[in-house]
């Protein structure tokens, strides 16, 4: 494997098998990035997201997906050419991987695909201790998921932002404020019933630690696309505070825990969490109005 892939995995100082696929994983979305960057994707698209928000911004859980929305609605883009940039970048560092186009069984702006490759295969080459490849079924595959919408909702703002591993260059992606709104949204429209996503509550946590404003107008985009929102009246800062702590009272706080386990290393953190801890948090939003 790549010497550079190599000095990339000793920063994460794995010591268990979910340390060292976590670490694997972030490596390969970083070098999807960069074969996006030079098939010009960024030209067309932005980064948000989990990923996003822990690739750039140094958000301390680890996340799955490559998450995209193109900067203008389109009926016509096509991701497989990009696709093939990012198996060539993953391929010209190490990395034998799978693609897979997800078809789609509806009507849905939204165009996917999974990266594949072997988890025992990697974890050998990068030498990973016996007693950690012996923890890994042969047959199991890391999988990344890309998605891009298509016809995203407006009313947001992107920057474009350097990585420097493992080469230097350039990724656009949404500001935080509007990171911050895809996030709150993710928060009132996700549907999970018995598997919530902890991890949309451990960044809700993390916007309000680093004092990142929400953009309000691209909140209000987002969820009357969605069908969330529906009311004639623009939506307002007490009209969220309002929705999410209804969200909050449906919360069972041991789901939102074990959702999150996975993805971070001090499990101490969630010590805290509480239905009175969201709650409280909730009343230190701070919005940028519309204009």
């Amino acid at each position: 494997m790549d010497h550079v892939i190599l000095a990339m995995l000793d920063t994460y100082h794995c010591v268990t098998d979910v340390d060292y696929e976590n670490a694997l994983k972030e490596i390969m979305q970083e070098i999807a990035l960069i074969g996006l960057w030079r098939a010009k994707f960024f030209e067309h698209a932005a980064f948000y997201g989990g990923t996003a928000l822990r690739i750039l911004y140094h958000l301390n859980r680890f996340s799955e997906d490559l998450d995209f929305s193109l900067l203008k609605p389109s009926d016509t883009f096509n991701l497989h050419p990009y696709l093939n940039a990012i198996q060539s970048e993953l391929n010209s560092f190490g990395f034998d991987t799978e693609i897979l186009m997800k078809n789609k069984n509806i009507d849905t702006p939204i165009q996917s695909a999974f990266l594949k490759a072997n988890t025992q295969k990697y974890l050998l080459q990068i030498s990973a201790p016996e007693t950690i490849r012996q923890l890994i079924h042969r047959q199991k595959q890391m999988k990344i998921k890309v998605e891009v919408d298509t016809h995203p909702p407006g009313n947001f703002e992107t920057e474009t932002k350097p990585l420097i591993r493992p080469i230097p260059f350039w990724v656009k992606a949404y500001s935080l404020p509007d990171l911050f709104a895809g996030k709150i949204s993710a928060v009132l429209c996700r549907h999970w019933q018995t598997r919530i996503k902890g991890r949309d509550w451990y960044d809700f946590l993390w916007f309000i630690q680093n004092n990142v404003p929400l953009h309000l107008a691209h909140l209000e985009s987002r969820l009357r696309q969605f069908d969330y929102y529906r009311d004639t009246a623009p939506l307002s800062q007490a009209d969220v505070k309002r929705l999410l702590l209804e969200k909050i009272q449906q919360l069972d706080i041991v789901l939102v825990k074990n959702d999150i386990r996975n993805f971070i290393h001090d499990e101490s953190a969630l010590d805290g969490w509480s239905k009175e801890l969201f709650t409280a948090i909730t009343e230190q939003i701070v919005f940028i109005e519309r204009a």
